[in-house]
């Protein structure tokens, strides 16, 4: 299952927010869309899913014209996660996962006993199967992130797009998403997920994408597109690359300069 935008242009009705843009997401793939606040992920995004239409150019679906395709199309093959947010409603965490089986139900369907095993399994995948009965509104975040991610595994989608999965969190449940993020492309997902934080796709991409204002700046390894004066032109801020020995073994990571950034 593959996601790609052929010369994409998107944004708003009477406002363009980015143009010329062409990447594909390959089976198995972690794609991380790397940009500062204001570059254009979240348009992107949902035009990449539908909710907005191009301005210009395509999305294609596994080939398909994306244009031709319904939402509920689009629903089985792609889920969403967007940021961790609080529900208005004291949903328990089981049910907001079983959410996911939406695009998969009638309009009046309840959810089966098979839906509800396939709830259980994605809260067993993400760790977080103790919570089940737990109400939504009162864990942490790191934990509702994780049952968003849940949700969208219940979709039983072969893409997932995350719109910042880890805004917000602190640095342990950083981690766990990202780590959840790694163990979802070895199960053969597709994962398209945007950061602002350099050390993010570093630390979990095979490759990817650097948006500025709009526009691709890169698109490939992370060690061969996130160099230094890159980075320094995508965030206006100079930048200095490292390599540390960790117990997988060496890992590059971005050290910003103090005191001399100046405007973007």
């Amino acid at each position: 299952m593959t996601l790609a935008a052929e010369n994409l242009a998107f944004g708003y009705r009477g406002r363009r927010v980015g143009s010329d843009i062409s990447l594909e997401l390959a089976g198995g793939e972690v794609l991380c869309l790397l940009g500062p606040n204001g570059s254009g992920k979240t348009t992107l995004f949902k035009t990449l899913l539908g909710l907005l239409p191009p301005q210009a150019g395509r999305v294609l679906l596994d080939g398909r014209d994306a244009a031709l395709l319904s939402h509920e199309e689009i629903a089985r093959q792609v889920s969403y996660v967007p940021q961790a947010h609080s529900a208005f409603f004291p949903y328990t965490v089981r049910e907001v996962v079983l959410m996911g089986r939406t695009a998969h139900l009638g309009v009046f369907a309840s959810p089966t006993p098979g839906d509800r095993a396939l709830a259980l399994d994605a809260l067993e995948r993400m760790g977080i199967a103790p919570l089940g009965d737990a109400v939504y509104t009162r864990i942490s975040g790191g934990e509702r992130q994780l049952a968003l991610i849940a949700r969208a595994l219940v979709q039983e989608a072969r893409i997932v797009v995350m719109d910042e999965p880890t805004a917000n969190l602190d640095f342990g449940n950083r981690v766990r998403v990202l780590e959840r993020v790694r163990a979802l492309a070895a199960d053969g997902i597709s994962v398209l997920l945007s950061t602002h934080d350099p050390d993010h796709a570093f630390l979990c991409a095979d490759r990817v994408a650097l948006l500025e204002r709009g526009c691709l700046l890169g698109l490939g390894r992370p060690g061969e597109q996130m160099t230094a004066d890159a980075l320094q032109r995508l965030y206006g801020i100079p930048v200095s690359l490292a390599e540390i020995r960790t117990p997988e073994g060496m890992r590059r990571v971005c050290i910003p300069s103090f005191g001399v950034s100046g405007p973007r």
